[in-house]
């Protein structure tokens, strides 16, 4: 499978997944936010259950993904530098408001400004972060 049909596919998914839980559970697809109440239990009781379902599933698609397609997808870069990023992209979703998948799939979708805001500033930020990556640090 080219990389470009299995970002296609893993979108449409992303896109399946974010309608489905709107139409059937009346909630945004906003993962950083499910991790986050679910992780702190924030929630009344019995509100855990759902988002605690849907972690699982997006851990469980992305295996079925990496069987199906035979590829391991682990970063090269070592552990500190992962974790590092995490806590920086966490700190970022809070300061943000959402996540790109929150803001980027379902904000969008529901034609939000503050939304369509968000998410130009992400795909911006990662753009800048890619030039100064690889022509300015050097990095490949």
């Amino acid at each position: 499978m080219a990389s470009w049909q299995a970002g296609l596919l893993g979108g449409v998914l992303i896109g399946i997944a974010a309608t489905l839980l709107l139409l059937l559970n009346g909630r945004i697809a906003g993962v950083s936010g499910i991790t986050f109440n679910a992780a702190l239990q924030r929630n009344p009781r019995g509100e855990s259950a759902w988002r605690w379902a849907f972690l699982a599933g997006l851990m469980i698609a992305g295996g079925i993904a990496m069987r199906a397609t035979g590829q391991v997808a682990l970063s090269p870069a070592p552990f500190a530098v992962v974790a590092v990023a995490g806590l920086l992209v966490g700190y970022g979703t809070r300061l943000g408001g959402g996540c790109t998948s929150g803001h980027g799939v379902c904000g969008i979708g529901r034609m939000s400004k503050r939304s369509l805001v968000a998410t130009v500033l992400f795909v911006a930020s990662g753009m800048a972060t890619v030039f100064v990556l690889r022509h300015v640090a050097g990095a490949a």
